[in-house]
C-alpha cells in the first residue's frame, strides 16, 4: 500500500528515514520526553520501534508518522494513529504524538494532532478516535483539550506502561456521528 504523507501549514508527517534514527534515539533517551513512560529506551529499542513504525506505514498506509518541520526539514518527533494495544479495557484507534523537547511550546503537537484526526475521520472514515496518557501528563492533556477531545473520569483506567498505572482516556467523535 505504501505510506501516506500529510502536510500541514508548518509540518510534514511522513515515512521514517534512516536519518531519523539518531534524533529518535536521542528523544527516547531524554528523561523529560519519557517522563510518563515506565522506561527510557536505548538505541536498539529505538531502532526496533522505528522499524516497526516504518513497516506498519508501508503495510497500512497510516500509523506513527515521523514529524519534520516543513521549512527546515528538521525531524522533531512523531505523531499518528494506531490501533489501541491489546489488554486495555477498550478497543479502537488512538491518536498520539511525542516531540523532542526543543519542539515543545510551538503548537506542533496540536497541529499534528488536528492533521491526524482529520486523516482518521476523512480518509479512514473512523467514527471515533481515542487518546490516552498518564493522569499527570498535563501537556498532553492540554493538547487533547485544544483538539476538542472530551474527557470523562469514568473512563480512567490502569495502564501498565505509565508510572503508577493511572491513565486517562479522551475521545473525539466524527462530525458524521454527532
Amino acid at each position: 500500500m505504501g505510506a501516506s504523507q500529510i502536510e500541514t501549514e508548518r509540518l510534514i508527517l511522513r515515512q521514517w528515514s534512516d536519518a531519523d534514527i539518531m534524533p529518535w534515539a536521542a528523544m527516547n533517551a531524554d528523561p523529560l520526553v519519557r517522563e510518563y513512560f515506565t522506561e527510557i529506551l536505548n538505541y536498539e529499542q529505538s531502532a526496533r520501534s522505528l522499524g516497526s513504525f516504518r513497516s506498519e506505514l508501508d503495510e497500512r498506509g497510516w500509523g506513527w508518522w515521523a514529524v519534520e518541520i516543513a521549512e527546515t526539514g528538521q525531524f522533531v518527533g512523531f505523531a499518528g494513529l494506531d490501533v489501541v494495544d491489546d489488554g486495555l479495557p477498550f478497543k479502537g484507534v488512538e491518536v498520539g504524538w511525542r516531540l523532542a523537547r526543543e519542539a515543545w511550546g510551538h503548537g506542533y503537537a496540536t497541529e499534528a494532532g488536528h492533521a491526524c484526526l482529520d486523516y482518521g475521520f476523512d480518509v479512514l472514515r473512523l467514527d471515533e478516535i481515542l487518546a490516552l496518557t498518564a493522569v499527570g501528563n498535563v501537556r498532553s492533556r492540554a493538547v487533547m483539550h485544544r483538539l476538542g477531545m472530551t474527557y470523562d473520569p469514568a473512563d480512567d483506567f490502569t495502564d501498565p506502561d505509565v508510572p503508577g498505572g493511572h491513565a486517562v482516556l479522551y475521545r473525539s467523535r466524527s462530525a458524521r456521528m454527532r
